[in-house]
């Protein structure tokens, strides 16, 4: 019995070890409740969210060169109710011209409001830049904003991101606000070794909220020197940021996105779109001017890698167009010698740049048929996994129309 009690000792220590290695730690013991709020949250009662022990409100601004249509409420209400105050931006730029323009814009929507906490760039949707791009365009972008508001800025990021994306001198300038989900601390990142925010649930709920919200623990080293307001800023000239594109017969909103290097996300976002399914013969579409997209990919460029079995009559060019990525993209990715070339059963990866997200996590709806393990197969990870992530307590029971998060 005593030799039995030493090894399941002994295994429990050996399990334990590389989790407190693997562990980031808060910037310091001071530490704050909070939440993130955009226009998902509707309207929103900060005097009870107050009461509950929220200390700070990150809010989002604006997205692209699109003002977040609840930031005027959400910052009087919670100005009101004595919370501290802090914006991010959701980035969609895809040059570093277009990560000024941005920048500029973000700062422009958010001047002469009072500001607590350092600025946040929030960029996850990469499309097909390369990480050299996105860090290029990430520095653009932070570079400007600091510069042009004489605030410090953070970075948000999910751990997947932090990890395999950004480069080494963001981190070394920018601390992280970092979002998983489903563990009692964020695990390193080997770039980062410590979080001013992390971001632990996307299914919160608070009083004076409908719905879920973000949840976080934001640490003191996130708040500003003083509590000022923004200068003013002029709203950039974005005639040289987007092109017009008029919509033909037969077009489709994901054929767009694949023409121009962009996502369908970003189109639906910059160009007010509410089904992204129903576009119209001559409507005109902004459209984000990208520059030449990068030729070698790397499969780190993309939050999710699905598994494509090539069904009978497939082609290389209707994988692709159904998925919103490109020809030359599937076959660096799956290092594909002839495009013309393919065989039923094969399997073949496929960056999910289409699938559903929420922050650190690809949303897959279960259809009929599926199992837990198809879904795992599919997408490179665990039933276990799924499990844990999902709280599933009986793996082999799924229902058609459930929503099933996949960790990034």
């Amino acid at each position: 019995m005593k030799k039995k009690f030493i090894s399941v000792l002994l295994c429990l220590i050996i399990l334990c070890v590389p989790y407190v290695v693997n562990a980031i730690t808060p910037a310091s013991d001071i530490i704050y409740e909070g939440i993130d709020v955009s226009g998902w949250q509707g309207n929103i009662d900060f005097r009870q969210v107050k009461e509950s022990g929220i200390d700070i409100v990150y809010i989002k601004a604006s997205q692209g060169q699109r003002k977040n249509d609840y930031l005027e409420q959400n910052y009087e209400k919670a100005k009101a109710n004595g919370l501290k105050i802090g914006y991010y931006h959701y980035v969609t730029a895809r040059t570093v011209e277009q990560a000024k323009i941005e920048a500029t814009f973000f700062a422009s929507v958010i001047s002469g409001k009072t500001v607590d906490c350092k600025l946040a760039m929030d960029f996850e949707s990469f499309g097909n830049l390369s990480n050299s791009q996105i860090n290029q365009i990430s520095k653009t972008f932070l570079e400007t904003l600091v510069e042009i508001t004489g605030k410090e800025a953070i970075i948000y990021s999910n751990t997947y991101n932090a990890r395999t994306v950004f480069s080494q001198e963001l981190a070394n300038r920018y601390a992280l606000w970092v979002a998983q989900y489903g563990v009692s601390s964020p695990t390193n990142n080997g770039k980062w070794n410590t979080w001013v925010g992390w971001q632990y649930s996307d299914t919160g709920t608070i009083p004076g909220i409908n719905g879920y919200v973000d949840r976080n623990k934001f640490t003191k080293d996130i708040l500003l020197n003083t509590s000022e307001e923004i200068p003013n800023i002029t709203p950039p000239d974005e005639t040289n940021s987007y092109i017009n594109y008029t919509v033909k017969m037969g077009d489709t909103l994901s054929e767009i996105a694949l023409r121009y290097n962009t996502t369908v996300n970003i189109l639906t976002s910059i160009n007010n779109i509410s089904n992204p399914n129903l576009i119209y013969i001559g409507q005109v579409l902004k459209i984000p001017s990208n520059g030449e997209s990068n030729n070698v990919v790397d499969e780190n460029n993309y939050c999710c890698i699905i598994n494509y079995k090539i069904k009978r009559g497939d082609t290389l060019s209707r994988i692709a167009s159904n998925n919103n990525t490109t020809v030359s993209t599937l076959v660096s990715l799956n290092n594909i010698s002839n495009p013309n070339l393919i065989y039923a059963g094969n399997i073949i990866k496929i960056p999910c740049s289409n699938c559903e997200h929420e922050a650190g996590h690809a949303i897959y709806t279960v259809k009929r048929g599926d199992t837990l393990s198809e879904i795992a197969l599919k997408y490179n990870t665990t039933v276990n996994e799924l499990v844990e992530c999902n709280q599933i307590s009986n793996p082999n029971l799924i229902y058609i129309g459930q929503k099933i998060k996949i960790r990034c």
